[in-house]
């Protein structure tokens, strides 16, 4: 992602990051194009009114070194010229803020779908320390054994991995992993951290899922 707004870039970072992507982030377009020849991506969500290199200039420099990378443009530059411009650079699409992150997300899918040589979204296996889950077989391991979860438990344990190192709250849990409506005022989420690290840390020295008193729980991926 490149794009000069901090604010947006890491909400959407965020976001997409909790969807199962791994994000990269520059916020101006000379470090976007470094960022770019650094290793292979898949995507490029880019902003136009860019420090350093603008959009329309990136685009094509980006598409110059890769037929295949899917490039969205993310602008409030709304006219038909600017949208002819950003196509004629090589864009895949082109969305206009303010938008909604689920049609940003809603796109992303459609296009990664529909490009050719385009691979999947990454993020289909998490790690943390000696810990594994694969998301496309729905098989955990730590230390090469396995693990059997709920699917609940599942969901659970896959939110910590893909917050590792975060302190993430009962709400988030409740939204992230229940729904919204769901009543915080009961312990099914402290019963269900239970059941997790009863089958993750029990047998093991180092336990990775914490609690953090007063804030919520924690998979902490170092044991110092």
């Amino acid at each position: 992602m490149i794009e000069d707004e901090k604010k947006i870039a890491d909400t959407l970072k965020m976001g997409l990051t909790e969807q199962g992507f791994d994000v990269e982030v520059a916020y101006d377009g000379k470090l976007g194009y470094q960022l770019f020849t650094s290793r292979p991506f898949d995507l490029v969500i880019l902003d136009i009114n860019l420090p350093g290199i603008n959009g329309y200039d990136l685009c094509k420099m980006i598409r110059n070194g890769s037929v295949y990378t899917i490039i969205v443009m993310l602008t409030c530059m709304n006219t038909l010229e600017n949208k002819i411009e950003g196509y004629d650079a090589g864009a895949d699409d082109y969305m206009v803020k303010p938008f909604e992150f689920r049609e940003l997300l809603l796109k992303i899918r459609a296009v990664l779908k529909r490009t050719p040589g385009a691979s999947q979204p990454v993020g289909r296996l998490l790690k943390a320390a000696d810990l594994e889950m694969n998301l496309d077989n729905k098989e955990v391991r730590r230390d090469g054994r396995p693990i059997k979860l709920t699917a609940k438990e599942f969901q659970l344990l896959e939110y910590l991995l893909r917050n590792k190192n975060r302190v993430v709250s009962r709400a988030d849990l409740a939204i992230n992993v229940w729904d919204v409506d769901f009543n915080t005022n009961t312990n099914v989420i402290d019963v269900y951290i239970s059941y997790v690290r009863n089958k993750v840390d029990r047998d093991f020295e180092h336990k990775l899922i914490q609690t953090q008193v007063g804030m919520g729980y924690i998979l902490k991926e170092n044991f110092r």
